[in-house]
């Protein structure tokens, strides 16, 4: 039954995918709707749950929060060193020149949280029907918003578009190899909470440092920013949903 109904994640991130694509002729807004579907994402979806499951502090500080931080300095550390990188051997840095190896790396962090989901699906399921009808109906909601956005930030480094929709394929056949895997092996509550935090520090930096500052170059046009709310507004939309 899990992994039936990981297939409807399946379906719903492949439709975010090309949702993504359709609209490459508005790009700015594009990039504003997935920067606000990203940070509802993080400061919604991933830190509250990744709070709950993780548990203990160190030194005073809930572990998620120090995997979210080490995330966002991960990140910025990752596209650094990628960057100067690339400037050694003639490269120039700005908006035009990033690295797709972060793009890369990026989307393939949102193919590891879509397992999570696949994985989470599994073991709601096997707590019962109830649990898992329940965490299906969120995981398939912003699996929409998951597919969107890898291909979007896949797109935005600067791959090529076969490797985009590669990229999506993925993410979009993880929930179910994820739900299939719960036949097989539990992940431990506190290291899934762990991986969300970190995994929530990644995805901020992406919005907050590539994504958003992208949508606004050339156009700060204000429905670019009306769409950056509108992304956060549906994910708030689909939490509460999916809580009730």
């Amino acid at each position: 039954m899990a992994v039936f109904v990981a297939l409807g994640a399946f379906l719903m991130t492949l439709a975010g995918g090309w949702t993504a694509q359709r609209v490459t002729d508005r790009r700015h807004l594009v990039l504003g709707l997935a920067g606000g579907l990203m940070l509802g994402v993080v400061g919604l979806d991933l830190l509250p749950e990744a709070l709950h499951a993780a548990g203990r502090e160190i030194f005073g500080v809930p572990a998620a929060l120090l995997l979210f931080v080490a995330g966002f300095l991960l990140a910025h550390l990752v596209e650094r060193t990628l960057a100067a990188r690339q400037a050694a051997h003639g490269g120039a840095e700005g908006h035009d020149h990033r690295a797709p190896e972060v793009g890369l790396v990026a989307a393939a962090a949102m193919v590891g949280h879509s397992a999570m989901d696949g994985v989470a699906i599994g073991a709601a399921f096997q707590v019962g029907g109830g649990m898992g009808a329940a965490v299906a109906l969120a995981v398939i909601a912003h699996d929409f918003a998951d597919g969107f956005n890898t291909f979007t930030i896949t797109s935005l480094y600067g791959n090529a578009r076969r490797r985009a929709i590669a990229m999506l394929v993925a993410d979009a056949c993880a929930p179910v190899l994820g739900a299939l895997s719960t036949a097989f092996f539990h992940i431990p509550e506190a290291a899934l909470g762990g991986y969300l935090g970190l995994f929530g520090g990644v995805l901020l930096y992406l919005a907050a440092a590539e994504i958003l500052p992208e949508a606004h170059h050339e156009h700060p046009a204000r429905s670019t920013l009306l769409c950056t709310v509108a992304g956060a507004a549906f994910i708030w939309l689909v939490v509460g949903l999916s809580g009730s």
